[in-house]
């Protein structure tokens, strides 16, 4: 019974039971440019469902009960389980009955990507480790659909929206997910370091090669959702170099593979995901592709996850936005709610700014994917994604901080939605490359197709135009790329970030109210000190009630 002190008051509870597409302005013009309208009635059912309470109530139980190992059964035999709180199925079931697993190959309607995208950036927003087998599984179906074999078994199984969690032969599942293998203790990132290593199952005349079979051992040092029915895994064959397999839990034979689950790691965040190391103790596995190839052929499957990384930050920090602004609208302090506070209305504004320019930037990125074909597109997918991975994923980690700060000790309790995202942002700038790789890459990228280059600043160009800040950085970037001498690695974080920004800000440009665009090109580009800490700037000449209304509506 609580005492004549314990009168509650001037406390809030974090955001829930809203409508999480109906509010966001932002994400609903992004489909409509993309020509997805046809989604919205879907999607928009599934935005109030993810916007419930009981559905943050259940990732929060999906992330306090995490999955836990059961190496053997109650006999000794091996069984390598997972085994997970029914919230976590409970939550891949929901994701997956919207039909956004196979959504971008399965539907050829236009504007199919950019539903995608939206599907993933709502679902981000309550709860992210559920994510990671969804984003390997998408993207593990270009790399399949060349292997017309394999693919006839597996297609039905991919497309479907039934969630089928039996750990049993593929063969008997409604469904199946997808996992990747690719990182070893010895290399990271450098994936050529790796020692895992595959022998033709059989001798002789005809043995291995495309579609054949092959024994893996080695081991694993990230093994991610070691519960999906089967990974796409790098390793090195006896005379062609590295190459990449589909290695299932089970045997054809119906007997349990050979890949035994050492431990899960105990991870700062994304908890409700089980990642793990694993051995492959002569793991059965049938190549893809061709030897020697098994990094580019995996690289397009990695080239997709990171697309889902800028959503998935994207998603944390609309998240974290949307919960600072309702917060900061209710909580009282010195007379007056925060939000009426003149340093919080800086710092709840750039979050605003943060949020819109990430969530423009994923939804530009989704639109090339889907016309790749095109030269100007694949200039967007090829050199802007990893830019993006970079600079996006990295913002998600400084501002969900800064999020947390909006709540004070509230939010650094581990009861709420603030120190989830806060746990949660880190991994999506490491996972599938961290920082200085994807720098590279896009120094790689530029090098490599210098006309990709120049479709891209082009396009900048156009929009660019009138506005001189805007035009000044994009030269300076072009002088950057037209030296005719590669840019020097140790400038790659610098012309990256510079990157990144000037693309963003010619998007709000385009399509961003002029609060927005203005109001970012002001701090970002115009404000030499803009950066060092979040909410550094004189608010006073921005029109921080209009990107507060549009960020999210009182």
């Amino acid at each position: 019974m609580a005492g004549p002190t314990h009168e509650v008051f001037n406390q809030f509870d974090e955001l829930s039971g809203y409508d999480l597409l109906a509010t966001d302005a932002a994400l609903r013009e992004a489909m409509a440019r993309a020509g997805a309208q046809w989604a919205l009635p879907q999607l928009g059912a599934y935005g109030a469902q993810l916007g419930r309470a009981e559905t943050y109530q259940l990732a929060r139980d999906a992330n306090r009960h995490g999955p836990e190992m059961r190496p053997f059964d109650s006999r000794g035999r091996r069984v390598d389980q997972v085994e997970f709180h029914p919230s976590w199925h409970t939550l891949m079931a929901l994701y997956r009955a919207q039909g956004l697993i196979s959504l971008p190959f399965s539907n050829a309607q236009p504007g199919r990507w950019s539903a995608w995208a939206a599907g993933f950036y709502l679902h981000g927003q309550v709860e992210q480790g559920t994510l990671c087998p969804a984003t390997m599984t998408t993207a593990s179906i270009p790399v399949l659909q060349k292997e017309p074999a394999l693919w006839a078994q597996l297609q039905g199984k991919l497309y479907s929206d039934a969630y089928d969690a039996r750990d049993v032969p593929v063969a008997d599942k409604a469904s199946v997910w997808l996992g990747m293998g690719m990182t070893e203790k010895q290399g990271g990132s450098d994936v050529r370091a790796n020692t895992t290593q595959a022998t033709p199952l059989r001798s002789g005349p005809g043995a291995g090669g495309r579609g054949g079979e092959y024994l893996l051992r080695g081991h694993k040092w990230f093994f991610s959702a070691p519960m999906c029915d089967a990974h796409l895994v790098v390793a090195q064959t006896p005379h062609g170099g590295p190459a990449c397999f589909y290695v299932p839990r089970w045997r054809p034979d119906g007997s349990k593979n050979a890949v035994h689950v050492q431990r899960l790691k105990d991870k700062v965040g994304n908890r409700s995901n089980s990642s793990s190391e694993v051995e492959f103790d002569g793991a059965w596995g049938l190549l893809m592709g061709e030897e020697g190839r098994g990094i580019p052929t995996i690289i397009e499957m990695a080239t997709m996850t990171r697309l889902n990384c800028v959503i998935g930050s994207a998603a944390m920090l609309r998240q974290a936005t949307v919960q600072a602004i309702a917060y900061a609208r209710q909580r009282q302090a010195f007379g007056k709610r925060l939000a009426e506070q003149p340093l919080m209305r800086s710092v709840l504004a750039d979050l605003a700014l943060e949020s819109e320019a990430a969530l423009v930037l994923a939804m530009r990125l989704a639109h090339a994917f889907e016309h790749a074909d095109d030269p100007a597109q694949r200039a967007w997918k090829r050199v802007v994604t990893p830019a993006a991975k970079f600079w996006v994923c990295k913002r998600a980690v400084e501002l969900t901080g800064e999020a947390m700060e909006v709540f004070g000790g509230n939010g650094y309790v581990e009861d709420g939605v603030m120190a989830r995202l806060f746990r949660e942002a880190p991994v999506n700038s490491i996972w599938e490359g961290s920082g200085n790789v994807m720098c590279l890459d896009v120094l790689r990228a530029l090098a490599r197709e210098p006309e990709a280059a120049a479709a891209l600043l082009a396009e900048l160009a156009q929009d660019a135009a009138g506005e001189p800040r805007l035009v000044a950085e994009l030269d300076t970037l072009a002088q950057w790329l037209g030296q005719g001498a590669p840019v020097p690695e140790a400038a790659a974080r610098t012309l990256t970030q510079r990157l990144a920004l000037v693309a963003q800000a010619c998007l709000l440009r385009r399509h961003a109210p002029a609060c927005v665009a203005d109001g970012f090109i002001a701090t970002r580009l115009a404000d030499p000190h803009w950066g060092r800490v979040v909410g550094a700037f004189d608010a006073r000449a921005l029109a921080v009630d209009a990107l507060l209304e549009r960020a999210f509506p009182a």
